[in-house]
């Protein structure tokens, strides 16, 4: 029962993936591809650019700490000038603290800036690497649409597409059938011909014989039944060309005379 059920899932997956490949246009994936890196490539630009953020922040902590430490050292030193040694050195305490502040920010900075350059020259590499893909891919596209053009007018011409193909199955289909008809026709022709097919239009009991007697029974019927019509008419009622006929005879007592 596994194998059966295993077999079924690798037919259905056959199936699947030939649709798959029937319906998939690689332009529409090139496309997708593209539009891809794209997005990737804006994400590591604003990486750039929030890194550069951090960099930028990080550098005015620092000029903020430089001008204190300045200015604190300014205090010790006026502070020393009034005699003041304590205020001089408390002066001097803060401003150590602030140049250990001011050290870490630097260290920050420095590391800030090195992943700024890391992320940089990675944006540059994914920059050359989309544009390559997009020359690529324009390429690619060209040509599987002019392949497509140029499979689609061979096809149409030998007549091996499935459009094409259908209609060449249609008009042999067509010629076999019409080929069929006129066998059978001639067939036909003949068995009437020979007499061993009926005739069904006429009556049942009747052959080509009966009838061409009864046609012929049929017209001397008609001749007797002139000729007794002819038969009943009066003598006035003689036809002329009788009448002429007579007259050119001339009457039977004057070529007996003469």
């Amino acid at each position: 029962m596994t194998s059966i059920a295993h077999r079924i899932a690798t037919l259905f997956r056959t199936k699947a993936n030939k649709a798959l490949d029937r319906a998939e246009d690689p332009r529409e994936v090139l496309d997708y591809s593209y539009t891809q890196q794209q997005e990737m490539l804006q994400k590591v630009r604003r990486g750039v650019a929030d890194v550069a953020t951090s960099r930028k922040r990080i550098e005015v902590q620092i000029n903020q700490l430089q001008q204190s430490s300045g200015k604190l050292e300014g205090q010790a030193r006026q502070a020393l000038a009034a005699g003041r040694e304590d205020l001089a050195r408390e002066a001097l305490s803060r401003r150590t603290a602030v140049a250990s502040q001011l050290t870490d920010l630097q260290t920050q900075q420095a590391s800030v800036q090195a992943e700024e350059e890391k992320l940089t020259l990675a944006s540059q590499r994914l920059q050359a690497k989309v544009d390559t893909f997009r020359t690529s891919k324009e390429t690619i596209k060209a040509r599987y649409t002019a392949a497509e053009a140029q499979t689609r007018i061979t096809e149409a011409v030998t007549g091996i597409g499935e459009e094409m193909g259908d209609v060449g199955l249609a008009m042999q289909r067509a010629e076999d059938k019409t080929q069929q008809m006129q066998a059978r026709a001639g067939a036909l022709d003949e068995l009437l011909a020979s007499g061993a097919l009926e005739d069904a239009t006429l009556p049942a009991g009747r052959d080509d014989i009966q009838a061409e007697l009864e046609r012929v029974t049929a017209g001397e019927d008609v001749d007797k039944e002139l000729a007794r019509m002819k038969a009943q008419l009066p003598p006035s009622a003689t036809p002329p060309a009788v009448e002429g006929k007579s007259a050119e005879q001339g009457p039977p007592d004057q070529e007996a005379t003469s």
